[in-house]
């Protein structure tokens, strides 16, 4: 699978920009600031409905204007797809698939697959919990589209939830009559059968994905390892796999825990306080690791990712976002060595000897808001 044509229209810095893409290397090479990781952030949109940089869709779209257009021609094996998104921030994006009548956003995951490798990348390491279960969930839903419906499920149930809480405690700080809660019970199953499919499908991901990390981080720093992904539930009493088991864990959880968050006004239990532990030997990677080791560990995450997703199906793009000027010469030769086979890699830089010798292929210059094959 690779993407043959990106289109933006009131993107970022572009008024206007078609880029034609090609298999194989693709560099975009210019001064910062002039708009590179624009263009690979409109793919990595198209696969997750997400930027990796920012957290809302407003600053995606230019200045002064109301809406914001991405369009992306795909090709996988002899079919080719033509999707569309448009972004409006404050109210609801729109999807187009192949010019048809307009389809849910969330009905283009899936089609472009993207594994993406940036210096945001370090907060996966030092980051807090919220950065590492993006990083599980974006990759769940990469490899079960169908999930996000799933998330979307449970984040709405998490609010509804939360609002009656929080009316709740309210209502016992400012000495007023209790609250009628006899509702809570039915959000608890809502939030416990969301939140059990969620937990399982992270635990599945977390055991395929550790010996790939593993693997990719002695290919990048050998001796360096070994890596432990290791999941902590919000409940210590979480600790099955199969789904109605924790199920069942999750309402014990949430009974047990239902004075408390009646008092604090907020939902104490489940995969949204959950967090996945990185292990470097017997160590904690967070604190605990040197600048080069954290890259390495980020960089094998998204390498696990890229080899789990390329053995499940469709070979996702790969973005590599101003990552080389980050690494060491060591690092940066075996990265490029890693991914050069890729059936199609993006690559961003500030000038051309960021970009390793092995990563031969089309080079865009990025200046001035133009986009020029070189």
């Amino acid at each position: 699978m690779h993407v043959t044509h990106l289109s933006l229209a009131d993107f970022r810095s572009y008024a206007r920009v078609e880029v034609p893409l090609d298999p194989g290397v693709t560099a975009f090479v210019g001064p910062n600031g002039q708009g590179k990781t624009n263009l690979v952030e409109a793919v990595g949109y198209l696969a997750t409905l997400g930027s990796h940089r920012v957290s809302s869709d407003a600053p995606l779209v230019r200045m002064g204007a109301d809406r914001a257009v991405i369009r992306a021609a795909v090709r996988q094996g002899e079919r080719q797809q033509l999707i569309e998104l448009e972004l409006n921030p404050g109210k609801a994006n729109r999807a187009r698939i192949n010019r048809s009548s307009q389809v849910r956003p969330r009905d283009v995951l899936g089609i472009v697959r993207t594994v993406l490798f940036a210096p945001e990348d370090l907060a996966l390491i030092k980051g807090d919990p919220g950065e590492r279960r993006r990083f599980l969930d974006e990759l769940i839903t990469a490899r079960s589209p169908r999930m996000a419906a799933v998330r979307s499920d449970y984040d709405r149930v998490l609010k509804q939830r939360n609002t009656l809480l929080k009316s709740a405690a309210l209502a016992r700080r400012h000495g007023g009559r209790s609250m009628d809660l006899s509702t809570l019970d039915v959000w608890d199953q809502h939030l416990a059968r969301a939140g059990a499919e969620l937990l399982a499908q992270r635990l599945d991901l977390i055991a395929a994905l550790q010996p790939l990390a593993d693997k990719a981080y002695e290919q990048l720093a050998p001796g360096g390892g070994p890596l432990g992904l290791d999941y902590k539930p919000s409940s210590p009493g979480i600790v099955s796999h199969a789904r109605e088991e924790l199920y069942e864990q999750l309402i014990a959880a949430l009974e047990e825990a239902r004075k408390q968050e009646i008092e604090r006004g907020v939902t104490l239990v489940g995969p949204h306080r959950d967090d996945l532990l990185l292990k470097l030997g017997q160590l904690p990677a967070k604190g605990y690791a040197s600048h080069g080791e954290s890259w390495s560990y980020a960089l094998a995450l998204r390498l696990a990712s890229y080899d789990l997703l390329r053995a499940e199906g469709n070979e996702p793009v790969l973005v590599l976002d101003d990552v080389f000027a980050e690494l060491d010469a060591r690092r940066r030769e075996r990265l490029a060595e890693l991914v050069a086979p890729g059936e199609q890699v993006l690559v961003t830089a500030a000038v051309d000897d960021d970009v390793p010798a092995v990563l031969t292929g089309a080079r865009y210059a990025v200046s001035g808001g133009e986009v020029e094959r070189v």
